[in-house]
């Protein structure tokens, strides 16, 4: 099967908004829990949890504008097979781990508040992890 590079760049260029619109968004609470002087638990599972997040979308989106640049026409070097699947995974795992972080930080958000909100929110970052992952996942019949 040969590799259509039009079809990736496009895929990979609207992923590239899609990881950079959530790193900006995991940053951001990075910077706003920051403010905050607690020596609270769940607070530190929060931060530690958003900083990875932001990391991960970072580093996905700088090994997807990598793919992007391998599969523009012009780009002066050969674009190999082994780059494109190596940026390809860096970019598909750290992508994939930030949206696993921001939904534990949904999760954790409400055990802040009190142990009723704690469990709604678990819940809702599970079902909502869940949902992100099967809608990721590719599955193939075979009739």
């Amino acid at each position: 099967m040969d590799l259509n590079t039009a079809y990736l760049n496009s895929v990979v260029d609207q992923m590239i908004v899609v990881a950079s619109l959530l790193g900006g968004f995991s940053i951001a609470i990075v910077a706003n829990l920051l403010t905050f002087n607690t020596t609270n638990k769940i607070f530190d599972y929060i931060f530690k949890a958003t900083t990875l997040a932001a990391s991960c979308f970072l580093v996905s989106v700088f090994a997807m504008t990598k793919i992007v640049k391998m599969t523009t026409e012009g780009y002066p070097k050969k674009a190999t097979l082994i780059g494109l699947e190596t940026a390809n995974y860096i970019s598909s795992i750290s992508f994939l781990l930030g949206i696993v972080f921001l939904c534990l930080v949904i999760g954790l958000s409400g055990w802040t508040k009190s142990k009723k909100m704690g469990f709604f929110t678990t819940a809702v970052g599970l079902f909502t992890c869940l949902l992100i992952l099967m809608t990721m996942m590719t599955i193939q019949v075979s009739v």
